[in-house]
């Protein structure tokens, strides 16, 4: 683990208590690491290789979970996390364009955060909204159909305040 003080101290001792609570499910393994995630915003190596040896599982099958799921993150995430919709509807009705101005307008590429941890921008195969494509959802809001640059400012507005 590496850090036994401070704030990072803390964390790990209320993943402990997390695993100790839920050790003995069948599978433990996802439900710790959705907890782990929550404590620490995102699962670094070290939080992996804590939660192995408290669970007694190999190191490459916690890191095996961690990258085969999109919702885990390895690396730490914007305040509002941005997921465009890729799926065909989305796609075919201009993903890309979305994706491309979101790009230009955060300063990013698809998979990083800004530099001020506000937005990190990601894409998702499918939202269920394919009457609105395309579609890109933040945090728990859907939006459709936004062709402007300008509609998009005036959204990405709402979060930056």
């Amino acid at each position: 683990m590496g850090v036994t003080a401070g704030k990072d101290g803390l964390l790990y001792k209320r993943l402990k208590e997390v695993i100790d609570e839920k050790k003995n499910l069948q599978d433990p393994l996802i439900e710790v690491l959705r907890e782990a995630q929550d404590i620490f915003g995102f699962l670094p190596i070290e939080v992996q290789e804590f939660v192995a040896s408290e669970l007694g599982l190999p190191i490459a099958e916690v890191y095996g979970v961690v990258t085969f799921y999109n919702f885990f993150s390895m690396v730490p995430q914007g305040k509002h996390i941005i997921n465009v919709c890729t799926g065909t509807a989305c796609y075919v009705k201009g993903a890309d364009r979305i994706i491309k101005m979101m790009e230009e307008e955060l300063g990013v590429k698809l998979g990083e955060t800004t530099k001020d941890n506000l937005f990190t921008l990601s894409s998702v195969r499918c939202v269920g909204a394919c009457s609105l494509a395309p579609v890109f959802v933040i945090g728990e809001d859907t939006y459709g159909r936004v062709d402007s640059r300008t509609k998009l400012v005036a959204i990405l507005d709402k979060y930056r305040q």
